[in-house]
């Protein structure tokens, strides 16, 4: 490892816990600030010496954990290309630091980093550090299974003793959530993520064997039954083996659609269990709905395989509950759908109950020519009780949303305000202007801010695959559609999505507050009836910092009030669906 490591932009934002554009802005505004080392024009390197000192020198707050200064200086001993490969052989390294702990035997002497960190944080504290930071470096790239998606996984299907599978086990997070099993079998199409995945699991004390291969082509534990399978798949892959595959004899449900490879890894996990065994598969929410799947979605249904299709969040994806058979046992006459609408703790409370039959859904129900397993379409029949209770909260919070218009105080006299555009703002460094890509590639688990999305006021709702072309968003970023509809990013780990413009503005000079208030509103004093505005060429009055943040507090309201006229609308249309639904289920009569 290199004594003078290499960091980028994003690195150098991360230390000095700023935003990405305070760097840019730093390069541009000081002469001094240091000069790339390497990387290219759109990724250069910086010495991490020279930055460091520059940040000092200019007071800049600046922390270098002994975790950060190991993961540059390992970063820099290769290329990014090659990172993955980096990060497995530091923990390999970090294996036999473990294994020769005790060993007064003369040995190779370890990486005094590795070592260091090691002694500060344990050995598998340390690989998991390495590993987080690698997720970080490329998030663009991989697609990781949610932490606590998995931990819900495991506590679902796996028991203490068990033997449990991953056959896209990626980095391990799911293996490694699966506590106290006997022993966890992976294998990984990456070899450098097999590798990862092994070493965190041996690290964390887990007995494991991980395998480097592609698991429908080549399944590396062919004939092996498990108690327990984990997996989440990759999603949308079309060139899955089905031409090759046809007459393979784990297509006991029947041979997957072509354009359906998600159900050939279901099919896949299930002919690894024993019987009785369980397992626990992500989905994307299509695969629940999709009219070429719906043979094989009716004999899983039919033989009992198929248990419960829980969509974790809006959007996707969904979690498909398994089990093998068992022979001469009859299959259940019920199935869970559930929409935990993000309630992850909801999830796991329902299916623990699944006996009383709440969410629970009559198999023959389902077996029509569609054959949807989607759990929007059949949301429970409430009680009596339970629908008086919501159709009275509806009434409350109907007559509760009243609005209540902004405060503003009329100034004496008009007093012309100076002006800018936002065109001359970019061009000073003030804020950065990006567009998203046109299209997005299909499957993955990278969640999307979609123009909907910020015309509603909601979360992320679309997915797509990790691709470098991805803007990822950050918090105090600006995301505006073109027809004026603007919010303000409060968490990191969203793509842009199509049709969308991102305006990262530099804090200390642009509240972000303000920018995003003169986006939403501006279109409403164009007066050229379009729904698109060329915003880079509005006016924008130039304010000091402080009275942006007063303007930024008062579009904030104006903001508010328009949300809560759109609540009046929504609570509208939903107290007038359960009024429908209470005339049909005989909950509520026609006044005579």
């Amino acid at each position: 490892m290199t004594d003078d490591p290499g960091v980028t932009a994003g690195d150098i934002a991360r230390l000095a816990g700023v935003g990405r554009a305070t760097v840019s802005n730093w390069r541009r505004r000081h002469g001094d600030f240091p000069r790339p080392v390497g990387g290219t024009a759109t990724s250069p390197l910086f010495s991490l010496v020279d930055v460091e000192s520059w940040l000092r020198r200019n007071g800049k707050p600046f922390e270098l954990s002994l975790g950060d200064r190991v993961w540059q200086r390992l970063r820099a001993s290769g290329d990014d290309f090659h990172l993955a490969d980096l990060v497995g052989r530091a923990g390999l390294r970090l294996l036999e630091l473990l294994e020769l702990r005790d060993d007064t035997a003369p040995h190779e002497p370890a990486d005094p980093g590795l070592a260091e960190l090691a002694a500060e944080h344990g050995h598998a504290g340390a690989f998991e550090l390495l590993v987080q930071r690698y997720v970080q470096a490329h998030s663009r790239r991989l697609s990781v299974t949610r932490e606590d998606v998995a931990r819900l996984m495991a506590r679902l299907v796996c028991r203490d003793g068990d033997t449990v599978l991953d056959p896209a086990c990626g980095l391990g997070t799911p293996l490694l959530a699966a506590r106290g099993v006997r022993r966890a079998l992976g294998q990984d199409a990456a070899a450098p993520a097999a590798r990862i995945a092994e070493a965190r699991l041996l690290l964390a004390g887990t007995p494991a064997e991980i395998v480097a291969g592609d698991s429908l082509r080549h399944d590396a534990f062919s004939g092996v039954t498990v108690d327990a399978v984990l997996c989440n798949p990759p999603f949308g892959d079309r060139a899955w083996g089905y031409d090759e595959l046809a007459g393979d004899p784990r297509w006991e449900y029947g041979l997957p659609p072509r354009g359906e490879p998600e159900l050939a890894w279901a099919q896949h996990c299930l002919a690894h269990l024993r019987p009785g065994g369980r397992a626990a598969v992500l989905m994307p929410s299509a695969v629940a709905s999709r009219r070429p799947g719906r043979r094989v979605r009716g004999t899983l249904l039919r033989a009992g395989a198929l248990r419960a299709v829980i969509t974790l969040a809006p959007g996707g994806p969904d979690l498909w509950l398994l089990r093998r058979p068992e022979p001469g046992a009859a299959p259940p006459a019920t199935i869970l759908l559930l929409d935990a609408e993000g309630d992850l703790d909801l999830a796991e409370r329902v299916w623990k109950r699944r006996a009383d039959g709440e969410h629970s859904v009559p198999v023959i129900d389902l077996l029509d020519d569609e054959i949807d397993l989607s759990p929007a379409r059949h949301r429970p029949r409430q009680s009596g009780e339970a629908f008086g209770r919501r159709f009275t909260e509806v009434l409350d919070r109907l007559a509760a949303a009243a609005p209540v218009p902004p405060a503003l105080d009329p100034l004496p006299e008009r007093r012309p305000v100076p002006v800018t555009t936002l065109a001359e703002l970019a061009r000073a460094g003030v804020v950065t202007i990006s567009h998203a890509p046109a299209r997005l590639r299909p499957g993955g688990d990278v969640p999307v801010l979609t123009a909907d999305d910020v015309s509603a006021g909601t979360g992320p709702s679309a997915t797509s695959a990790a691709d470098p072309g991805l803007i990822m968003l950050e918090p105090g970023d600006v995301v505006a559609t073109a027809a004026g509809a603007a919010r303000v990013v409060t968490a990191s780990g969203a793509a842009l999505g199509p049709y969308l413009t991102l305006y990262r503005p530099d804090a200390e000079r642009l509240d972000p507050g303000f920018l995003a208030g003169f986006l939403t509103f501006a279109h409403l004093r164009t007066g050229t009836g379009s729904s698109r505005v060329d915003l880079r060429r509005a006016r924008i009055p130039r304010l000091s910092p402080e009275q942006q943040r007063d303007y930024g507090r008062a579009f904030q309201e104006l903001a508010w009030l328009t949300t809560t006229l759109r609540d009046l609308s929504t609570l509208g249309e939903e107290l007038v669906r359960l009024s429908f639904d209470g005339l049909l289920d005989g909950h509520l009569a026609p006044r005579r």
